[in-house]
């Protein structure tokens, strides 16, 4: 059996909820009209019973009325349109008298019935409604009366309301029905247009959007969704590919430079110091490329968000120490002053190996930037109730139109091209990284030939 689509599915589940509600209001249509018609029955017989009870006479303990013969000349004696049977029995439950429109015909005395309530029953295969009234004289039962009206109206009334309820009810819900499907076909448009745009979204096609629907509803919200992640999909791709770009350029630069050494080093016998400067260099670039390849595997891992954090207590001047003594033959060799500025013991909720990354980058950075015995200052202090770490250089600075791209990937400014100092531009990006993972606030200002200053606020 082929299953039902989303367009029927919605309209069959609303027709279900309908047909629920139509049959509760055609039900209470049929039972108010119901209790309405015998209630103006019984209000009919009543009113008859009101007159009757003040006409009747008992003489000798026979029942009769005061003007019987005004009685027979009444309306009893012709078929009304809904006629009035009315009938006396003595106490002893013989008949005493009977309205002329009953003929040959009599009221049957239901014994099992209560005095005064209302029941159905049968008169010449008609069906009537009838009251038996008991009748008293001195608080002594003498008799009963007995009013009775056809019901056959009644019953011809329910009987058509019925019918055309019952044939009413499957018309309605097929109408319902039709209409439902039109309205959820309607509705489920931008479902679709989804769709649609889903089949033609390829790895090369991702410029495709599913069109926003007027009305600003779930489905709305569910299309502005898939196209903010079809947008995320994209600048991931496209990151991702300049990444690659990038990362083989780089890559390929140390490997020409190593494959061209060895070229010329084979190209005729060197003596001992030339191979030895040929191979210590090639050694150098070999580290240089160990070191990008590390960078890059680090920037990867954060890039897929698989390390997880540990989060410890964390002490900011042994990091920092740490870090200076880790590169104290650059500092020796460069003529730099380290000053510290710890006024206490610092400490931080935060993960310690992801910690010292940053900060020994930001170190090796300054370092590296910095002019021979030119002064490296690192302040630590807890203003504002966050705590504050400010790495201030002496060095080449970063021009002023290069500080918004110095987080990029691969990026170096042109100046720090033009010194000749080696880098990969990878630095920076993965502090960056590591900051907003570690919820680390980082500034950087700097004016050429002045120097850098690095501000980092723990929250």
């Amino acid at each position: 059996m082929r299953p039902f689509s989303f367009k029927n599915r919605i309209a069959f589940y609303y027709i279900i909820t309908t047909g629920l509600l139509i049959s509760v209001v055609f039900f209470s249509i049929y039972s108010i009209v119901k209790i309405s018609v015998y209630s103006h029955i019984n209000d009919d017989i009543k009113s008859e019973v009101n007159k009757h009870l003040t006409e009747v006479e008992i003489k000798e303990n026979h029942i009769g009325l005061i003007h019987d013969d005004e009685w027979r000349e009444r309306e009893h004696n012709s078929v009304a349109v809904n006629p009035v049977f009315i009938q006396f029995y003595d106490e002893k439950g013989h008949l005493a008298e009977k309205s002329p429109n009953l003929k040959i015909y009599t009221l049957n005395f239901n014994r099992n019935i209560g005095d005064n309530e209302f029941f159905d029953t049968k008169l010449v295969n008609k069906s009537i409604r009838q009251i038996q009234v008991p009748i008293f004289q001195n608080d002594v039962k003498k008799g009963y009366l007995l009013v009775a009206m056809s019901l056959e109206d009644a019953k011809m009334v329910l009987h058509n309301l019925f019918q055309i309820l019952i044939f009413s009810y499957p018309l309605i819900l097929l109408v319902l029905f039709v209409i439902a499907r039109l309205i959820a076909g309607r509705s489920i448009k931008p479902i679709n247009s989804i769709i649609k745009t889903s089949n033609i979204i390829t790895k090369d096609n991702l410029k495709s959007r599913i069109p926003l629907p007027q009305n600003r509803d779930e489905l709305y919200t569910l299309s502005q969704t898939i196209n903010n992640l079809l947008d995320r999909i994209e600048n991931t791709i496209e990151r991702e590919k300049q990444f690659t770009s990038d990362a083989s350029h780089e890559l390929r630069t140390p490997l020409t430079v190593i494959k061209g050494t060895l070229e010329v080093l084979i190209r005729k016998p060197r003596n001992q110091d030339e191979y030895q400067e040929k191979i210590n260099f090639c050694v150098s670039e070999v580290n240089r490329l160990n070191h990008l390849v590390d960078q890059l595997l680090l920037l990867a891992r954060f890039e897929n968000q698989n390390k997880s954090l540990k989060i410890e207590k964390v002490c900011l001047n042994a990091i920092i120490l740490d870090t200076i003594s880790r590169y104290s033959s650059s500092i020796q060799a460069k003529k730099i002053q380290i000053i510290t500025d710890f006024t206490k013991e610092y400490y931080v909720e935060n993960d310690a190996y992801l910690l010292s990354i940053i900060i020994n980058n930001l170190v090796s950075n300054a370092l590296k930037y910095s002019n021979e015995n030119a002064n490296l200052n690192i302040v630590l202090t807890d203003e504002n109730k966050n705590i504050e770490c400010l790495i201030i250089d002496s060095g080449i600075g970063i021009p002023a139109e290069d500080l918004q791209k110095i987080f990029n990937q691969f990026y170096r400014s042109k100046t720090i091209e033009l010194t000749g100092i080696k880098g990969s531009g990878l630095g920076l990006s993965i502090v960056k990284r590591l900051c907003a993972l570690l919820h680390i606030d980082i500034k950087i200002t700097s004016k050429e030939n002045i120097g850098t200053t690095v501000f980092l606020s723990f929250q």
